[in-house]
Formats: C-alpha cells, sequence, structure tokens
C-alpha cells in the first residue's frame, strides 16, 4: 500500500503573508491606544507638571519594542505569518532604510514612503504595522537619527504603513486604480504623517509669544486651532514635499514594485496549506 504524500496547496489570490486574526488585532488596538496617548497626554496634563516628551520617549520605547513582538507573535499564533514573512520584512526594512538618506529629509523629500505605501497595501495592515516601525527603527540608526523623537516617528510611519493595508480592493482592485488610489493614499497619509509628528514637536517648543505656541493648561480646543495655525506656518511645505516625491514615485514605479511584491508573495507559498493525498495505484 502507498505511502500518501504531502502537496502544499497554494492560494494564489492571497498576497498578504501575514493575516490579522483576534490576537493581533487585539496587540494593535493595544499599542495604538499607548501612542494615542503619548501623542496627546500634554493636551489634557496639569499646567505644574511640565511637558517632557525626552522623559516619556524612553517609556514609550521600552513599550513599543515588546508590543511589537507581541504583533508578530500573535500573528505567527493565528497561523498568518511563518519564517518566510519575517524574511521579507527584514528585507523591505532594509531597503527602506537605504531610501531614507538619499532624501536626506531636504523639503521633506523622503523616498522611503513610497515603498511602505506599496508594501503596506500587498502585505497588509498587520505586516505594515511591524514594517513601518522596524523600517523607522533601522533608518535612525543608519543616518544617526536616534533621540527622544524615534518611538513617535516609529509610531507615526507604523499607522502610516498599516493604513495602505486597510484600504478596500485588497482582491479586486488592480491596474491603473489601484496605483490611482494608492497615490492618493500617500498623498493625504504624507500630511498626516507630518501632522502627528508636529504633535510631539510643537508640545516641547519653547512658547514665543505668539499665536501658534502650544500653552499648557489652556483648553484643549483653544490648543488645537493653535496647532493648526503651527502646522500651516511651519512644516506645510516640508509635508508638501514628501506627498509630492510619494504620489511621483507612486505612479513611476508603483505598477511594477506592485507585481514584484505579489510575484515573491506567490512564489514564497505564504500561508500554504498541506494536503495528504493517497497515490492511485
Amino acid at each position: 500500500m502507498s505511502e500518501p504524500t504531502a502537496h502544499p496547496t497554494h492560494r494564489t489570490h492571497r498576497t498578504r503573508p501575514i493575516r490579522l486574526g483576534p490576537r493581533a488585532i487585539a496587540a494593535l488596538v493595544l499599542i495604538s491606544a499607548i501612542g494615542v496617548a503619548a501623542f496627546g497626554w500634554p493636551l489634557f496634563a496639569d499646567p505644574s507638571f511640565g511637558v517632557a516628551h525626552e522623559k516619556d520617549a524612553p517609556w514609550l520605547f521600552g513599550a513599543l519594542l515588546p508590543l511589537l513582538v507581541a504583533v508578530v507573535v500573535a500573528t505567527i499564533a493565528d497561523s498568518g505569518m511563518d519564517a518566510k514573512a519575517v524574511a521579507m520584512l527584514g528585507v523591505l526594512a532594509a531597503v527602506g532604510a537605504a531610501l531614507r538618506p538619499l532624501g536626506a529629509g531636504t523639503a521633506g523629500l523622503e523616498p522611503m514612503f513610497f515603498l511602505m505605501v506599496l508594501s503596506g497595501r500587498v502585505l497588509g495592515p498587520g505586516f505594515g504595522f511591524v514594517l513601518g516601525s522596524v523600517t523607522m527603527f533601522a533608518s535612525a540608526l543608519l543616518t544617526g537619527g536616534v533621540g527622544p523623537w524615534m518611538p513617535f516617528q516609529m509610531l507615526s510611519l507604523a499607522w502610516f504603513t498599516m493604513g495602505a493595508g486597510l484600504l478596500p480592493g485588497q482582491d479586486r482592485l488592480r491596474g491603473r486604480a489601484e496605483v490611482l488610489m494608492l497615490a492618493a493614499y500617500g498623498c493625504v497619509a504624507a500630511f498626516a504623517y507630518g501632522t502627528v509628528m508636529n504633535l510631539y514637536g510643537w508640545t516641547i517648543v519653547p512658547p514665543a509669544g505668539s499665536g501658534i505656541s502650544f500653552v499648557a493648561g489652556d483648553p484643549v480646543h483653544e490648543n488645537l486651532v493653535r496647532f493648526v495655525a503651527y502646522c500651516l506656518a511651519t512644516s506645510l511645505g516640508w509635508d508638501l514635499g514628501r506627498a509630492v516625491l510619494t504620489v511621483a514615485l507612486t505612479f513611476a514605479v508603483g505598477p511594477t514594485l506592485l507585481k514584484a511584491l505579489r510575484r515573491a508573495t506567490r512564489r514564497a507559498a505564504f500561508e500554504a496549506q498541506v494536503t495528504f493525498e493517497v497515490p492511485k495505484e
């Protein structure tokens, strides 16, 4: 009697090496809630408490790393990730980190953002969140950009990349329509990234007696009005440069890179199921 043989069953229509399950969703919700609190607590703090993001940054970084590991472990437990997905995470993070110095932050020109949009789209929100954080961490080490701002940048880029994975039409939308959607998302998300990071920097800038300075203890709505004015006056040009470059690169290389990423996930046979068949005699 012939022995049964195992054959992997490949699902070619699936393009996400990380599938979000309940454990991964819970970990992402927890880490995002901590991130929102880390960015927003100065708006609600008592003036006597002071604002010291340089003091809370180590705590945020200390919480961020194990929670990122928790996302990965939870995804493995939900049967959505294996060693091949971890390898792809490392490769894309390395490429993204290498792209960042090319723009050197000049006028907001940061080419790594378009790669995060395309990678998050193909590989899903869970993979995207971890990829964004790891890429920013690696690029900070590469460029010497380690400081109290780094964990906030890691969270911001993680949300940026995860958002691309949450866009609709993952299994249906292809071609020019998909590229247009990704370019539009990249444009909006580039401004959103800059705005979120401004919330970090704005609260630690010493008050200049102007109408755009953060005033600890003031009503939240009054501070938010000043925050909008601060963004328009200080960072609009940088955010515009980031948005324009992201859109341009998405149109230029998006179709080719999307196909390459999807081909890589298919050949890696992510989430391949093993079935046993008894050969006919």
